[in-house]
């Protein structure tokens, strides 16, 4: 048995679990949490579903290097789901498949899974990742890790996909109720427990894509098996943050046609909830189609309605008017014609006032057109004079709603890289900035800036 070492563990997050952290800090711990040795009483397992890849149904997927430990109870009575990522072969590991993971995609998900849940976007989170001593050979050898993932739900469209597949109404109609008991419990007396299932993922969808265009996420593989159903995010592979604005923009080296580029993720959860609706017809009764028609017509204006509050707090409008689409459309249409980059532009925003300064020419510095970021200031000026925030409360909402960090792709690349070195320091330092996103500090500042044009990275990787 190799010797494993930790790369990182999540204390905050234990004690919110209410996990002991010198219980896990332990040889004991990490010898679970490297998965060398099975808790006593527990029944690990992976889940099966199925899924649709890019468009095309795969009817058998599951956890190919999942493994579930089991459940923990927090101190406010939820429960939470204790997963290994990449421990090993499954049930439904693929062939030729080892099951395991490379250091690389597991750091990624856990700086970028930590990085979501501070910025107060709804995430799977991590609790330790640690390396297994064990080489894995991908394109060379890389040094194994697991990550320990901890989720109030593992279960994606795609469950219910598989038992449909498998033509079991009765399991369908026995993970319906599970799921609105466990995580809906307030639709359990609803008349039909599958029309309120479907009215509550779309909802959570629609505002949890909305949520992740406002700080410019992409997810990169939005497939029905990585669509929550208790909107989280979760599953992250070839996933980053737009550094330029680009609505075009698709790191994931496997999206060929754009099909989960930034702009089209509203489109994309959209589908998605359609072939959830497909799932829960046998549920539906005889007007199934009919109603689960008008939830899925509902999700378009659900996800407007959603992004518009986003744009309107990263404006800093707290009085609606009819034209604020418009005026945060013309700004992102500006800044891609101007190649800003999306966080700097809305940080920066925030930080000015509500009359010209000489602080505007640092503001418009961020874009290559800055006489088209000037007129679009004036009628922003313009609006926030409508508006009755004070001058101070607007910039200080700003403040806490446009972050100062994101999780740079390049500061990830560089952080895998020396921690394949042996270097875990870049990251430490990135857990420790990305925790407070919205505090600017002087010591931090270069984690604000863009990269240059030879730190941009342009494609990421699953990783698998």
């Amino acid at each position: 048995m190799q010797k494993a070492e930790w790369l990182h563990l999540n204390t905050e997050l234990a004690c919110q679990l209410g996990l002991s952290p010198d219980d896990l800090a332990s040889d004991d711990g990490l010898a679970i949490l490297a998965g060398n040795r099975v808790l006593e009483g527990t029944h690990p397992l992976s889940m099966a579903y199925s899924g649709h890849q890019f468009g095309g149904f795969s009817p058998l997927l599951g956890d190919g290097r999942a493994i579930l430990l089991g459940e923990v109870r927090d101190g406010n009575g939820r429960l939470w789901d204790i997963q290994l990522k990449g421990a090993g072969l499954t049930p439904f590991s693929r062939p030729g498949s080892d099951g395991r993971a490379w250091l690389g995609p597991i750091l990624r998900e856990y700086v970028l899974s930590e990085a979501m849940h501070a910025l107060g976007i709804p995430t799977t989170r991590a609790l330790a990742a640690v390396s297994t001593g064990q080489p894995i050979r991908r394109e060379r050898l890389y040094p194994g890790a697991i990550l320990t993932r901890v989720s109030q739900s593992h279960v994606r469209v795609g469950t219910f996909e598989y038992l449909v597949s498998r033509r079991d109404h009765e399991g369908l109609n026995i993970l319906t109720q599970f799921v609105l008991e466990r995580h809906y419990p307030h639709r359990l007396g609803a008349e039909n427990a599958a029309f309120a299932l479907l009215e509550e993922v779309m909802q959570r969808q629609a505002e949890l894509v909305a949520s992740w265009l406002s700080v410019g996420f992409i997810h990169g593989v939005m497939n029905t098996d990585n669509t929550s159903v208790i909107g989280t995010t979760i599953d992250y592979g070839p996933c980053a943050f737009l550094d330029a604005y680009d609505p075009r923009k698709v790191f994931s080296s496997i999206d060929h046609h754009g099909r989960y580029a930034y702009a089209n993720q509203p489109r994309a959860a959209h589908w998605n909830v359609a072939v959830l609706a497909n799932a829960l017809l046998p549920l539906l009764g005889p007007d199934g189609r009919t109603s689960a028609q008008e939830v899925i017509s509902r999700f378009p204006d659900t996800f407007a309605e959603a992004h518009l509050t986003h744009m309107r707090a990263k404006l800093g409008l707290t009085s609606p008017e009819p034209a604020d689409g418009a005026l945060a459309a013309d700004l992102l249409t500006t800044m891609a014609s101007g190649h800003a980059d999306f966080t700097r532009s809305f940080r920066g925003l925030g930080g000015l006032g509500q009359t010209a300064s000489s602080a505007d020419e640092t503001w418009m510095s961020e874009f290559q057109n800055p006489a088209d970021a000037r007129t679009w200031l004036k009628r922003w000026r313009a609006r926030l004079d409508r508006d009755a925030t004070s001058e101070e409360t607007r910039q200080g909402l700003m403040q806490q709603t446009n972050p100062a960090y994101i999780p740079r792709n390049h500061r990830i690349e560089e952080m895998i890289q020396a921690a394949v070195d042996g270097n875990l320091n870049p990251l430490h330092a990135l857990l420790d900035v990305l925790s407070a996103p919205f505090d600017a500090r002087d010591a931090m500042a270069d984690y604000a800036l863009a990269p240059q044009p030879n730190q941009e990275v342009c494609q990421t990787f699953c990783g698998t």
